[in-house]
């Protein structure tokens, strides 16, 4: 590898200034929301500065589409964001049960090669 090369590294946490700016909020804005939605919860460190993960901003994505994009109402985007959450649980649900059968098959046919 290049000396010049630079290795990228990915954060682990993003300061609310710095969410803030990649979403063009208020930070005011992310914190009230941070009361709405239970799912938005950066952790805190010892100043009680917020920190953010990769999870906690790829929730805030979806409000931000639901909300400004969309033009939901907060309770309208909380519906939607819980819908969603109950869709995804039953899509795993269809997928879980179609591997165990396949699960199932595929030793039926081991077994009958026996």
């Amino acid at each position: 590898m290049p000396v010049n090369e630079k290795e990228e590294t990915e954060k682990l946490y993003y300061s609310i200034s710095e969410v803030s700016e990649l979403f063009e909020l208020n930070a005011s804005t992310i914190r009230f929301w941070e009361k709405e939605f239970e799912m938005l919860s950066p952790t805190k460190n010892k100043k009680g500065n917020r920190l953010f993960t990769k999870k906690d901003i790829e929730y805030l994505a979806q409000i931000v589409d639901l909300i400004k994009q969309k033009g939901f109402t907060i309770q309208g985007a909380k519906e939607q964001l819980k819908n969603r959450s109950v869709s995804k649980k039953s899509n795993n649900e269809e997928v879980i049960a179609k591997l165990k059968e396949i699960r199932a098959k595929l030793v039926e046919l081991g077994k009958s090669q026996d």
